[in-house]
């Protein structure tokens, strides 16, 4: 069975609710549909899809299907020692 892509990952979540994006914005989490800032003590990781590249390090990155008061969003990063400062810790603050 082939591995999943994150396009199809991120096609499977927006076809069950996750349709909003999030990104590292100062001290939270900005939605790409409204532009408000979250918190990420705010959402609940409802999924987490882990993708490793065979050889190259800058394939590995993270999907977090988030849930939080009455939205549902994906919020995607790199993961090891690519990942962003500010998305390490808004990921070190999901619960």
């Amino acid at each position: 069975m082939a591995m999943e892509t994150i396009r199809e990952a991120l096609d499977r979540l927006a076809r069950s609710g996750y349709v909003d994006e999030f990104s590292a914005d100062g001290d939270g989490l900005r939605s790409r549909s409204t532009g408000t800032i979250t918190p990420p003590e705010s959402f609940r990781v409802d999924e987490i899809v882990r993708f490793e590249g065979e050889s190259d390090p800058s394939d590995e990155s993270v999907i977090f299907a988030l849930r939080g008061d009455g939205t549902r969003g994906t919020y995607t990063v790199a993961y090891g020692t690519l990942m962003d400062g500010a998305d390490a810790e808004m990921v070190r603050r999901l619960r």
